[in-house]
């Protein structure tokens, strides 16, 4: 099978390449997935996972991507609850290869039934963005009607889908992010927009929630903002500088099928919006990885 592989950790986006690999093997309470369509983070070059296993054995050449939205090939031992040539999305592991490839050897657990009307291409941006939102906000932040949330980079793929989530909720939204992202956050129904190149973020001023997707400055910053009681929630490093009377999270998200059939349902009744860049073919993957906004790969 066709796959975008890295072998050589130095080498960085330029060590991206297309090759030819073998099919993937079933184990235990496995599915194969044949990939219709891939998304991968930018910064997934830097993670441990992509060069070593949970043992912490080399395991290069590696097939990043984690989310993935196709057909179900071939069962490994053990696995119920799918069948062959069920459509399905989800999350793969973290330390195995992922999604950029033809096929893809997937825990059960960690996918979703996917409906026939909702795309390929939109199912592939959903998990990673769609579960990072929901456990930040109401596993983690425990977000309820009437709060005010701060949500970083609302334009971004987190952020976007954060701001919908936090909206139904009957929360109140302050988006953050550059100009150009002012319309696309006003649009997705936040209150209040803040432009952290112009604006003070001190302006926005105490909220309950802060979801950090940033980090460094921003995160340092933002500890400031938690009234008494709140949280300041992120996935972009452990903070350095906690909140008054306040909690602070670091969070890796987790796969669920539950909550991913949830969002899908979301998708299908018009509650949720994904943002989707650009979509290019797996050849072009090395290069989108370089760009902005989000970009999904299609491969079947």
């Amino acid at each position: 099978m066709q796959a975008i592989t890295v072998r050589d950790r130095a080498a960085g986006l330029a060590g991206l390449s297309l090759t030819e690999e073998p099919y993937p093997h079933a184990a235990e309470n496995d599915v194969i997935v044949r990939v219709h369509a891939a998304g991968f983070t930018r910064g997934e070059l830097d993670w441990p996972g992509t060069w070593a296993d949970r043992a912490g054995r080399d395991r290069t050449p590696s097939v990043p991507g984690h989310e993935v939205s196709g057909t179900v090939a071939d069962l490994g031992y053990g696995t119920t609850g799918l069948s062959v040539g069920q459509r399905v999305f989800g999350l793969t592991d973290w330390t195995r290869n992922g999604s950029l490839a033809e096929y893809v050897a997937v825990e059960a657990r960690n996918l979703a039934p996917l409906p026939a009307d909702i795309d390929h291409t939109v199912a592939a941006a959903l998990p990673i963005s769609g579960l990072t939102a929901w456990q930040a906000l109401f596993d983690h932040g425990r977000l309820t009607a009437g709060q005010t949330v701060l949500i970083h980079g609302a334009a971004g793929a987190v952020g976007s889908i954060a701001v919908q989530l936090a909206r139904e909720a009957g929360a109140r939204v302050i988006g953050t992010g550059r100009a150009g992202d002012r319309p696309t956050a006003l649009g997705l129904g936040v209150d209040a927009f803040l432009d952290l190149e112009t604006g003070r973020l001190e302006d926005a001023g105490q909220v309950d929630l802060v979801l950090d997707v940033i980090g460094g400055d921003v995160l340092d910053r933002s500890a400031a903002l938690v009234r008494p009681g709140g949280t300041l929630v992120t996935i972009a490093a452990p903070p350095s500088v906690l909140p008054g009377n306040g909690r602070a999270i670091f969070f890796v998200v987790e796969a669920d099928r539950a909550r991913l059939a949830d969002l899908a349902r979301r998708l299908r009744e018009d509650r949720l919006r994904v943002l989707v860049t650009a979509v290019r073919p797996l050849a072009e993957a090395p290069a989108a990885f370089a760009a902005r906004g989000k970009t999904i790969i299609r491969v079947a």
